[in-house]
């Protein structure tokens, strides 16, 4: 039972329009700066989510001396000051100047899946700027589908969900999604699916993630194989030097089909989440460390955190 308080979630929302407003209205040559000094409070103001980070870092990168993965660490922090800016100034991007924000590499593999008419499943994750990728998408005149789960707090659930859906995306329930997907895909759109989390019950499969078993949504694999849609990996990573985005498609993957439908679906997954991987060690400083990504365990293995 939820012990959330009305008037806890109302104060939420309120921090949530008081940062939002100042981000979205101040001008661009200094809210940067102010995004990276939330990146920073956040950093010391959340002690579990740098420990759960730092256990997830000497997991992934052993080989790395704590201090570089403590720069890793301290670069997802200031990757999600920078989604929360893009969040917050989603009212004030427009097919005019969304590419002062972002530009594509590789928009050529979705354009041909795309004429398939099959539907494209991006997949995607908690990398780069997730928020920015979809608005932009839509920007460029390519609305989608998200699909999302709800926040605990229901207001600040539909002042976020409002902005996801500001330029003509659409916005899926992660709970009973499946229908709604499958009827997205035949109608030839595309769907974003964010499958770098731990994935609890059934939905769950163990592969290989950065030499760890790790649970893994099977849902990617399954309505790619009822539905024919090409799976696209697609993330917008920060670059740096040129200071804007790039929303980055890769090839479709190649699924697996064997005939044998339980080993192909372990096999797809595994290639979803190799896929995922890969792309995390491009940029690891914008994935988001501090979700306990290999909370649940095969049975007899003891707990990671």
């Amino acid at each position: 039972m939820s012990t959330r308080s009305a008037l806890r979630d109302r104060l939420e929302l309120l921090l949530a329009r008081v940062v939002f407003f100042g981000l979205a209205w101040v001008p661009r040559s200094v809210v940067r700066g102010l995004a990276s000094i939330l990146a920073r409070l956040a950093y010391w103001a959340t002690p579990v989510w740098r420990r759960v980070g730092r256990r997830n870092l000497e997991i992934a990168f052993p080989e790395l001396v704590p201090a570089q993965r403590e720069a890793i660490l301290r670069g997802s922090y200031q990757n999600l000051g920078r989604v929360i800016l893009a969040l917050a100034r989603t009212r004030r991007l427009n097919p005019a100047n969304i590419g002062d924000w972002i530009e594509y590499d590789g928009l050529d593999h979705f354009l041909e899946a795309e004429k398939l008419g099959c539907g494209t499943i991006f997949l995607t994750a908690h990398l780069g700027n997730w928020e920015l990728s979809s608005t932009a998408h839509a920007l460029y005149g390519h609305p989608m589908d998200v699909v999302v789960r709800r926040l605990d707090n229901p207001v600040l659930d539909r002042f976020v969900r409002e902005r996801r859906a500001l330029h003509g995306n659409g916005v899926i329930e992660k709970t009973n999604s499946a229908g709604k997907i499958l009827r997205a895909l035949r109608a030839n759109r595309s769907v974003g699916i964010l499958a770098d989390q731990n994935t609890a019950g059934d939905d769950g499969l163990f592969v290989d993630f950065f030499g760890t078993p790790a649970s893994a949504t099977k849902g990617v694999a399954l309505l790619a194989a009822h539905s024919g849609a090409a799976v696209i990996p697609g993330f917008a990573f920060w670059l740096q030097d040129e200071q804007r985005y790039s929303l980055k498609f890769y090839p479709a993957l190649e699924m697996a089909s064997t005939g044998d439908r339980a080993a192909d679906l372990v096999e797809n997954t595994q290639r979803c989440q190799a896929a995922i991987e890969a792309a995390i060690r491009e940029h690891p400083d914008q994935w988001l460390w501090i979700h306990r990504r290999w909370k649940r365990r095969p049975e007899g293995e003891p707990p990671i955190y």
